[in-house]
């Protein structure tokens, strides 16, 4: 059975639609666990002094809840079972911490087509690998 991750993020519906896709079409050739993955940023100091720290964290849950609503739509409508979580940090280093504390062993990114910052930095699913090394206990998919 495969284990994967899928990092949601809201601002690339299409990129989220391509990566429930390719995880559909491993459904249909192997047993598959769907976990969802919203990344929150981190508040700077100057915003997080006017909440308490669980005021904080709820309201980053709450967001984060609600930018992973597309892809569950997405898997309900596909009749695959997945579980979401949202986790706070940078999203390279959070998405790899997710990655191994679920035991996954694929991250599927769907594609994007890279803006100047992805040009310049390197996209999500390049810094992700980068931070994997050649480790290969985890495979990237996408872009």
């Amino acid at each position: 059975m495969r284990n994967i991750l899928i990092p949601i993020d809201p601002t690339q519906p299409a990129r989220t639609r391509s990566a429930i896709d390719e995880v559909v079409r491993m459904a249909l050739e192997e047993p598959v666990t769907v976990r969802l993955l919203r990344v929150q940023p981190k508040v700077s100091g100057h915003v997080a002094m006017f909440f308490d720290a669980g005021e904080l964290h709820a309201l980053q849950q709450s967001a984060g809840a609600e930018d992973l609503q597309f892809a569950q739509k997405l898997l309900d409508a596909a009749g695959l079972p997945y579980t979401s979580t949202v986790r706070v940090g940078r999203s390279a280093e959070t998405i790899v911490a997710a990655a191994r504390d679920c035991a996954c062993d694929r991250i599927v990114f769907g594609q994007e087509q890279p803006g100047l910052a992805g040009r310049i930095f390197g996209s999500l699913a390049q810094q992700v690998r980068q931070l994997l090394g050649a480790n290969g206990d985890l495979q990237v998919i996408g872009s």
